[in-house]
């Protein structure tokens, strides 16, 4: 029972939640990075370079004989992988910056004093009235 209870608390730790939760929403903002760039990025560059997509890049290294599939180098694909990461850092990358920025501003904002309890202020009186009674001659 020890080694459940052990991976129990290991499970329910939050770095463990908050990682979890990290992984299955950049799963979600990959496909969203893919279809961005498949779909809004890589046409009108395609077109300003004449028209090539570059998903159908390929090099045929040896050509289908028969039922055996030709063996080719995507390396239109390739490029579009290199593409869709060059977006993915760039967005994370201004996330962490406005992150951080916060973080900065959070740090350097001056914090006002805490207000005095009625008690505190009771006693500072009390402190002043007896300086006051000690230094009359």
């Amino acid at each position: 029972m020890g080694v459940l209870n052990e991976f129990k608390a290991f499970a329910v730790k939050g770095n463990v939640v908050d990682m979890a939760v990290g992984i299955i929403i950049g799963a979600a903002f990959g496909k969203i990075v893919t279809s961005f760039v498949g779909d809004l990025v890589m046409p009108p560059i395609g077109m300003l370079i004449g028209g090539v997509d570059f998903s159908d890049l390929a090099i045929t290294l040896k050509a289908a004989e028969g039922a055996t599939p030709p063996v080719v180098l995507a390396y239109g694909k390739f490029i579009q992988t290199i593409i869709d990461f060059i977006i993915v850092a760039l967005a994370i990358f201004v996330g962490v910056k406005a992150i951080n920025r916060l973080k900065r501003e959070e740090a350097v904002a001056p914090s006002l004093p805490p207000v005095p309890t009625k008690e505190e202020e009771l006693l500072g009186e009390i402190r002043d009235l007896l300086k006051a009674q000690n230094n009359r001659p």
